[in-house]
């Protein structure tokens, strides 16, 4: 059973005693909780890496707008303490509001080039709280990694560069995503769509393959690919709209010409559920069904 605690001072004065005295390593898996086998491969990843793997389980409410699942978002403790018992974790921290923000924060943090775009476009002030909550988590940590699931891509990016910005002591690693059997991204959010819904969000996944079906036969422009991708998916019943589908270099620099290792990301509306997922072009040849929404 892994070791829980809800009160910073508690756990930082443990990480200290391991790392001080133990001399051990500390790697570090930040999520909102009800945990699925995309954080299952984090949780692993750590584990061979790290001499102790500490997890949190917390809904952080500064990367939520009005409006959005903040209230709805799936939450199960009991049940993610169990999938961190069945992987071994060593630590847990399930921290409340009032333990995490006394007071609301003041702090707003934007990264030029990288919080505005995509997600920030739609989600006005969401990498600030992202960037606050993994910011403060790191301090209460003190991890010598973390794990971000590459489902976020552009959250990990954001992560990567507050770290580089900040010489945080944290090195990042990133996990490639997780899907299930039939392509769909592991997200805790799936648990919204009907099955109707889902059938429906597998056009994702399967806009990606066609992506890289057109782009073997020749067709790099991105403009054209961009418009396949969304008419692909909008053909599907379910789908109520497209926020956005964007084809970036693997620093989020926008294409005119794609080519291996770029990057497909896209928001879009199954029902109610909005939903999103990424695709390194070329990877239709590498990987089969590998990590879901980390944090």
């Amino acid at each position: 059973m892994p070791k829980l605690f809800t009160k910073i001072r508690d756990l930082r004065n443990y990480i200290k005693t391991a790392k001080q005295d133990g001399g051990y390593t500390v790697g570090f898996v930040p999520t909102m909780g009800y945990l699925h086998d995309g954080h299952r491969r984090l949780i692993k990843s750590s584990k061979a890496h790290n001499d102790i793997t500490v997890v949190s389980i917390y809904v952080n409410p500064l990367q939520f707008a009005e409006g959005e699942d903040y209230e709805r978002y799936p939450r199960d403790l009991e049940r993610d303490i169990s999938l961190c018992e069945e992987e071994l974790v060593d630590v847990v921290f399930a921290p409340s509001d009032e333990e995490m923000y006394p007071e609301r924060p003041l702090l707003r943090i934007s990264i030029e080039g990288l919080t505005e775009v995509l997600e920030g476009q739609f989600r006005p002030g969401h990498f600030s709280g992202v960037c606050t909550v993994v910011l403060k988590l790191f301090n209460i940590v003190n991890p010598n990694r973390a794990y971000f699931g590459e489902k976020d891509y552009q959250q990990l990016k954001v992560v990567e560069r507050l770290v580089k910005d900040l010489s945080i002591p944290t090195e990042i690693v990133a996990v490639p995503t997780v899907r299930d059997e039939e392509g769909l991204a592991l997200s805790s959010r799936n648990l919204y769509l009907s099955p109707e819904e889902r059938r429906s969000a597998l056009s994702l996944y399967r806009s990606f393959l066609l992506a890289e079906t057109l782009i073997k036969n020749g067709n790099t422009e991105a403009s054209l690919l961009k418009k396949a991708i969304e008419d692909f998916i909008l053909k599907h019943p379910k789908v109520r709209k497209v926020d956005y589908v964007e084809i970036t270099d693997p620093e989020l620099r926008p294409v005119q010409q794609v080519k291996e290792g770029d990057r497909i990301l896209l928001a879009v509306w199954v029902g109610n559920t909005r939903l999103i997922d990424n695709w390194r072009i070329g990877d239709a040849k590498v990987r089969g069904h590998t990590q879901g929404r980390g944090f």
